[in-house]
């Protein structure tokens, strides 16, 4: 048991850090033209919930309630609609500029999430899901 929550804490780890990296990177100085403004208009806005979704996966143990896919997207989904929703009243909170779009880029990215999680990692990580039975 000790050994999959390991290995899902070093999954979820490798994630988060490969975001943090492309973002330290700045790896969109090295597009041109229309894929450098869709970088530095939207990665951020998937990349993110991407990540923070998978964050969520590692308190299921703790708190059954986010072993639902559709729990942890909604989550994070909301957390990010209030930070754009406040930003287009003036109050900055995790960034300054709204964009509509950006609620657009925010469910792309939790529900590319859950596509990974329930569909990928579920079938290709035998560690990823130490009680199936508690999901339905």
């Amino acid at each position: 048991m000790l050994k999959r929550i390991a290995c899902k804490y070093i999954t979820v780890l490798g994630i988060v850090l490969a975001i943090a990296v492309v973002h330290i990177l700045r790896a969109g100085q090295y597009l041109e033209g229309r894929w450098h403004i869709y970088y530095y208009s939207f990665f951020s806005d998937m990349v993110l919930p991407f990540g923070m979704y998978f964050l969520l996966c590692l308190n299921e143990p703790q708190i059954p309630m986010l072993r639902r896919w559709t729990v942890k997207c909604g989550l994070v989904f909301g957390a990010a609609a209030i930070a754009e929703t406040l930003q287009g009243f003036g109050i900055p909170c995790l960034g300054q500029t709204f964009d509509p779009m950006d609620y657009v880029m925010y469910a792309a990215g939790v529900l590319a999430a859950a596509v990974v999680d329930r569909q990928i990692f579920r079938r290709v990580l035998p560690f990823w899901e130490p009680n199936r039975s508690a999901e339905s």
